[in-house]
């Protein structure tokens, strides 16, 4: 089903024009919702919750994956070198945990908080907290010191003030055909993007006001033993991918001469099973996936210490120079806002 979905939103397909005399009218409820809690927003009316730290949003207008996580860990790396001590917020999709909100330590597990929360937090060993009511989940923060929030996600999370909006934008599939949900993968219109303070293009050509974004991969990392090896130096590789836009990983590691003897797309946050990975690994002798992904296989190889042959390719946002410097001048402004010592 996920494969139809995305030729009828992103590929024009028979089906979706089929589907249209149910798709469409239920696109336009969504839309007129999506419109309806934007406007109450900015009237004021709806009672959103305003931290005493700055607020950050790295969200989409879109549905599905466009990159937000890398990005929320480079806006994490780069709020540490100014000195700051960020903390992020997620609703944790996938997971399931006890109670909420929940701030993850180093036992947190996909299963109960989520993959991206804990890939962040593995990767930058910043507070995280989870919580489908995000100010439940800040306030959880704010408790353990932390001066400025960063939320995955959210841009849509209209109970929540925020003092900077990032959108990521997917620079080759764009917007589809900038239907509403479910007919289109929109969340909200495009006109949106007018009113953000950065629009990052992931991929592809940025249009006008745009800033270009790219993602660097790094060496393979070997889910049990922690080894790294250049991606040319494994053979009959199979890769697979539970994203958003798997085509992409699998474009990336083309793009450094891995070319996989078959690829498995799977739904974003798939929630896997040891037997049918195991299956599919082997059809070739290495298996190579996701950060993310990794992150929910890793508690399948610590009770199969024999497995070695799982690997995942882990990436960094690279925005060049200038550009970074102008988001990173737009929140050191906040201090005037919010009297703190920003560097």
């Amino acid at each position: 089903m996920e494969g139809w979905i995305d030729k009828i939103w992103f590929d024009n397909h028979l089906l979706g024009w089929l589907g249209a005399p149910l798709l469409w009218p239920l696109s336009k409820v969504f839309g007129a919702i999506a419109r309806h809690r934007r406007n109450l927003f900015l009237k004021g009316k709806n009672n959103a919750y305003r931290a005493f730290v700055p607020v950050i949003v790295v969200g989409n207008i879109t549905v599905g994956g466009n990159g937000k996580t890398p990005v929320v860990i480079w806006l994490v790396e780069k709020l540490i070198a100014l000195g700051m001590t960020p903390g992020v917020v997620s609703r944790g999709y996938g997971g399931k945990a006890e109670s909420y909100p929940l701030v993850l330590d180093k036992n947190s597990r996909a299963c109960e908080a989520g993959d991206e929360p804990v890939l962040i937090y593995q990767r930058t060993g910043t507070p995280v907290a989870i919580s489908s009511v995000r100010s439940d989940a800040i306030k959880s923060l704010l408790l353990l010191g932390v001066d400025i929030i960063i939320t995955d996600d959210g841009l849509q999370h209209y109970k929540l003030y925020r003092d900077v909006e990032l959108v990521i934008v997917d620079g080759k599939r764009r917007f589809g055909n900038e239907q509403y949900v479910p007919f289109g993968p929109l969340r909200e219109q495009t006109d949106r993007l007018s009113s953000v303070d950065f629009v990052i293009c992931n991929g592809g050509k940025p249009h006008q006001g745009e800033i270009a974004m790219s993602l660097t991969p790094r060496e393979l990392v070997n889910i049990r033993t922690g080894d790294r090896v250049s991606a040319n130096s494994l053979e009959q590789v199979i890769a697979m991918a539970g994203i958003g836009h798997p085509q992409r990983f699998f474009d990336t590691l083309m793009s450094i001469d891995l070319i996989p003897q078959h690829c498995e797309p799977f739904a974003d946050h798939k929630d896997f099973k040891f037997d049918q990975l195991t299956v599919l690994a082997n059809k070739g002798r290495h298996l190579v996936m996701t950060e993310k992904d990794a992150v929910k296989c890793r508690d399948m190889l610590r009770h199969n210490p024999d497995i070695d042959n799982w690997w995942y390719l882990p990436v960094d946002v690279n925005i060049n120079k200038d550009d970074t410097a102008k988001i990173m001048k737009t929140i050191k402004k906040l201090r005037y806002i919010y009297g703190s010592q920003i560097a």
